[in-house]
Order: C-alpha cells, then structure tokens, then sequence
C-alpha cells in the first residue's frame, strides 16, 4: 500500500462517485449505484484505479460515505428491534411530543415508531435526577433476555434518567450483551442528554441500524480486503470520519453520511467578497442544501430523519425529493407536480433506455438542450432522447399541455421552485440574506440548475468546482476525524458546582479522546447548551477554560444575533456540555486539469424561459485558468454539465473551478 494513493467513494440514489487521488493529481469515476451498495462501491474503485493506471493493492486509505442507515429511517425497514425501559415508560416512542408537522393540517399522520407496542419492554427499576431510586433486578434483566431471543434482531435501552444517573441502565446493558447475541444499543452511551422522547428515539434508531450497518461494513471490509484495499474509514452525520469500528459501536452517527460529505468539500471552494456559500447538491434522488461561512460547516443536533428525531450532532442539511431523477406527474387537481418520486437508479430515467418509462428531470433537460444527444453520463451512459421525448409527450397530454417541450419546461420550473423554496428554508427564514451569498453547486444535476436558482433568489455568483459532479467524494477526501460525546449537566450559572463542572468536562475529554485515532495531536473543543431560566430550547456557546462571566457574555450575544435581544437581567441555565475531538485532515489537490482538448465542442439548440438559442457547448476539460466565455454557454465534464444562461458569464480560476456571474 502506497499511503499518497487515497481514495473516497459517496453512494448516492442513482450514482456512487469515486475520487483517488495520487502524486499525479486527482482522477474521478462514476457508475451507477447496485444493490448491494458494496458491489457498486468496489467496481467505482476499480474503474478510478483503471484510469489512474494504479493497481488497488497500492492504495493506502479508503474512505466512504454512504446511504444503509438513511435508507433505513426513512423507508423505516431496519432491524426488528425491541425497546428496554423504565417501568411506566414504554410508549414514550408512540406518545412523543404533542406538537403537530402541520400546524393546522387535523389529518396529519406521524411516522410509525420504529418499535411496535409488542416489542416495547419495561423493567422494575427508577432512577431521578439525583439518584437511583429502585435497583434494577439482575435476575428480572435476565428473564427478559431469554424471551428476547427469539423476538428481536437489536435492542434499545433507554431507562428514566439515565443521562444523570446510568447505573440501571448501564447494569441492564451488560446483562443484555452477556446474555444475547445481538447489537444492544444503551442511551447514555448514545446520547447522554436530557429529554426522554428524544434520547430514546435516538437510541432506538441507534439499535434499529446497526444490524444493517454491521452487515453492510462486513461485506464491503471483505470485498475491500480481496482486492488489496484497506478497510474503510466512515464518513458520520458530523462531516468527520470514524473508522468502522467506532461507528458500528454508534451506527446512528451515519444517519446523514453522504450530505455531510458533499458540504465539507464544498467548504474547500468559498469564494472571497461573499457572507458564505449556499451548498447545493443536487443528485438523482434529492437535493441537499447547507450553509458555510468563514470555511465553517453549519452544524445542528436538533434534526429529524424521516420524521423522526435523531439528537446527535450533525451537518445542518436540508433536503428535499428533487433529483434528476425525480418524477414528473399531475395531481388529481390537474396540476404538474415533480417528484418526491424518482426513478432512481434501476431503471432510471427513461433516456437511461434501461426500461424506465416515466417522465424525469434528467429527461426534460435532455429535451430542453441542456443535455445534449451525444452527452454521456458517468463517463459511458449514452442517452435516448426519443425515449425522453415519449415519456414527456404522455405527460404533456395528462397535464393538457402543448407537447413535450412544453412538459419539460414545466417540470424544470416545478423543481427549480421547489429547489429555490428549500434554499430559502435554510437562509432568509434563518435570517441570513442569501443576496449576500453565492451558491456552491455540485452533485450530478446540480450546475444545471443552479443559475436559474440564483435568478429566482437574486444571487449574483455561482461557484462551480472542478469535480462538482463527484464532490462528496472529494469532501471525504479533505474531512477531519471527528468524535463527539454530549453529558446533560442543569444549574443555574451563578449557582454552578465549579468542581462538579470541571468533573464533567473532563469525563467528556477523556470520552472523545478514547475514540481518537491519536490522541495526543487531537484538539478537543468543548460547547455549552445555555437558555434563560424558563426557556425550553437551548443555545450553543463555546467555552475554553470555564468561567461564568465569559459563559454568560458570549450567552447573551448568541442570543442577541439569534433572536435580536438580551436579556441582561434573567439568570442563565446551564443545560448541556457537548466535546468534540478532531485530527485535521489533508485537503487534496484542487488544482485545475484544462487544456487538454479544444475548448468547443460545437453547438446545440438551447430552451431558456421559452426561447431557443444556438448555444456554444464547451469542454471543461479544454478550459485552461484564466479563460472566460458569456451566457449562454454549456459546459460538460466527465460528472456534470454546467448550464450557464444569457446575461451570465463565466471565469475559470486557477483551481480550474468555474465561477458564473450575474449581470445585473
């Protein structure tokens, strides 16, 4: 193995992207997603080791984001799991909170939970906040493992208060794992903070993925290992990577492996003159939008996956069911809808000619020009434009439009509007003026439609990076290792143990600090979760060596840019300490690769808004630094196909990365 040879590979709905990189620069693939995932992942490495001209023995690190805990949640088909608590508490998962999705929507349904009632267990046993109440009965732990055998496939253990006081919890955990053998999931191993429905939805989503994770990661080691590959390293939620073993101890940590990816390699591209990047990653299933500012990734530990709450810490990603393989369709109103529908991989759009019949935006752009008849996606998928043209005229005529060009625009609008809807979801109702940002676009389908976001958002710039269609790959590639660890801890400020405090913090630096792969030249940072007394949410400040002026100084001016005031005079609650460890990682070569081609292609018919123009097709490949050219123009790389509209142009920087500007 040859440590300079690295390679990174996302699996996405429809394609897995892989990056190597060696001393000779960065070479990239794309090949359609399978089902196992493993297969696909394995054939990606060895189609980027083939163009490479290296032999996949020689490389030395292996890093992977993928989609089987996502996939789980939100299509909800994991492991039979069952559920151990405390007495009194087993339907806390079916009881949640009493808040509704849809405000005033009475026929809104929740998820199912993910363990049914049958499977719900409770024990004798009752901890408070100050202490343990009632022992748990090891000989009653027992008895219910016996019976347990044969019903479940993981377990969830979340007992009352055990994020305070885990002796009950921790004693019914060990009987558990001695006894049964199968995954045991415990909370205050998983996520050590207050709130009952929330840690133990987390833990059971922890136990209901961690079968398929295990299962998952031990084919794809094995594969890895015939072929002379190293074992891989794991892209988390967080955006830092973990090697397996770490994360098949906290499964739930990958709930959003592959977006955190993409938004990390898209922090390698912030433009200067700019309040930060929208990053917009647009695949074939979904779109993924984040925030970056300063280089730094937006983070949250209050997310939903399929509806459910999973508290741990992550990117802070949007998403929504708009892909390039998103679906076309008309609602019993009459109107046009697209997706969250896709077609997916197999059969995939109907222009992929592998059977799939149903109208898509991939197809629609085929129509429009953007695509072109002699476009060829992941480097060797040829496209059908008769096949696109059949699926969008049967669209046209159940939605009583003139044709199919007319169907395609209106599916390109649809999801340019649902796309733009999400965009302002994570800046201007957050507070940030997205006039102030550009937008960072990549994924397969994402520099299609990102200036026509723009427009709709009166954004001026639009970045473009060289490998935008394979960027998640590339972002696993420049990651950092991360670990984190969460301890709830409730006082007052002015009130606060200091000792009991110091007690803690160093607890959770030791926590983070067992997980390091190198613990000496790890950096451990530390936040605390802060409101005003009588608040029910909670605020993020970080701290360095404890102090509670400092504490509550930076408090109130989170809570001043946050929600526009202070509140001098009300004392501040402690609530949560949050560590994490982190080991930087190596960014890869990002520099451009044009010049060896001509730069133009030829020409193609282009529909922009409803008119056509002969519009100049350049080769990314035959863009050297420096080189600009004005809207309308299409670019087409190996990955992706840039669309830049008229009253656009674009400049080409010294990292080969395009960078589209509005006139306005």
């Amino acid at each position: 193995m040859d440590d300079s040879v690295r390679v990174g590979v996302d699996v996405g709905g429809t394609f897995t992207d892989v990056v190597l990189v060696d001393e000779t620069g960065l070479t990239t693939a794309k090949v359609p997603t399978t089902t196992p995932q493993h297969e696909g992942v394995l054939a990606g490495i060895e189609r980027a080791c083939d163009r490479a001209g290296v032999d996949p023995d020689s490389v030395g690190q292996f890093r992977h984001a993928m989609t089987i805990a996502t996939n789980a949640l939100l299509e909800a088909d994991g492991a039979e799991t069952a559920l151990v608590t405390t007495a009194g508490f087993g339907d806390v998962l079916a009881i949640g909170r009493q808040n509704r999705p849809e405000l005033y929507d009475q026929s809104v349904a929740r998820p199912d939970p993910l363990v049914p009632a049958k499977r719900r267990y409770e024990l004798d046993e009752r901890a408070t906040t100050e202490g343990i109440e009632t022992p748990v009965d090891p000989e009653a732990v027992r008895a219910l493992a016996a019976e347990l055998d044969d019903e479940a496939e993981a377990v969830a253990v979340s007992s009352l208060h055990a994020y305070a006081h885990p002796e009950n919890e921790r004693r019914t955990a060990e009987i558990l794992r001695a006894e049964l053998d199968i995954p045991v999931s415990a909370s205050h191993e998983v996520l050590g903070a207050f709130r009952e429905y929330e840690r133990t939805a987390t833990t059971v989503a922890d136990a209901f993925v961690t079968p398929r994770i295990d299962a998952y990661l031990g084919r794809l080691a094995d594969g890895a290992t015939g072929r002379g590959l190293p074992e891989p390293s794991v892209m988390q939620s967080n955006g830092g990577i973990a090697d397996p073993d770490t994360v098949s101890q906290n499964a739930v940590t990958t709930a959003l492996s592959g977006p955190a990816a993409g938004v990390v390699g898209a922090s390698l591209f912030e433009p200067d003159g700019v309040e930060g990047l929208v990053t917009f990653d647009m695949g074939g299933t979904s779109t993924d939008v984040s925030l970056v500012r300063e280089g730094t990734v937006a983070r949250t530990t209050d997310a939903d996956v399929g509806g459910r709450p999973v508290r741990i810490p992550m990117v802070d990603v949007a998403t929504v069911g708009s892909g390039g393989g998103s679906i076309g369709w008309v609602d019993a109103g009459g109107a046009l809808r697209v997706g969250p529908q896709s077609a997916g991989a197999d059969p995939g759009p109907a222009c992929y000619g592998r059977g799939g019949s149903d109208p898509t935006v991939t197809d629609a752009a085929l129509l429009l020009g953007y695509l072109g008849p002699d476009t060829t996606l992941g480097g060797d998928l040829e496209l059908d434009v008769e096949a696109a043209r059949d699926a969008l005229s049967a669209l046209a005529a159940a939605a009583e439009l003139s044709g199919p060009v007319a169907a395609a625009r209106g599916v390109f609008r649809v999801a340019n509007a649902t796309m733009t809807r999400t965009i302002r979801s994570v800046t201007a109702e957050r507070g940030h003026d997205p006039r102030e940002f550009a937008i960072a676009a990549f994924g397969g389908a994402g520099p299609m439609h990102a200036a026509a976001l723009a427009d709709g958002l009166d954004v001026s710039t639009v970045v473009v990076p060289r490998a935008s269609g394979v960027l998640s790959a590339l972002g696993l590639l420049a990651a950092d290792e991360r670990h984190d660890a969460v301890r709830t801890y409730r006082a007052r400020l002015d009130e606060v143990d200091i000792d009991a405090v110091a007690s803690v913090l160093g607890d959770l630096e030791a926590t983070v600090l067992a997980d390091a792969s190198d613990p000496e030249a790890a950096t451990v940072t530390v936040e605390a979760d802060c409101r005003y007394v009588g608040q029910s949410h909670e605020l993020g400040v970080e701290i360095e060596d404890f102090d509670r002026a400092t504490v509550g100084a930076r408090f109130h001016a989170a809570h001043e840019r946050a929600y526009g005031y202070r509140l001098p005079e009300t004392p501040v609650e402690l609530v949560t300490f949050r560590a994490t460890a982190t080991l930087g990682g190596e960014t890869p070569p990002l520099a451009a690769h044009g010049g060896d081609e001509p730069a133009r292609r030829g020409t193609r018919e282009v529909t922009f808004e409803s008119a056509v123009h002969e519009t100049p097709v350049l080769s990314w490949d035959g863009l050297a630094p420096g080189d600009r050219a004005d809207g309308p123009a299409i670019v087409e790389g190996g990955e992706s196909t840039v669309v830049v509209p008229p009253a656009w142009s674009l400049t080409v920087d010294d990292r080969g990365t395009l960078r589209l500007e509005a006139e306005r």
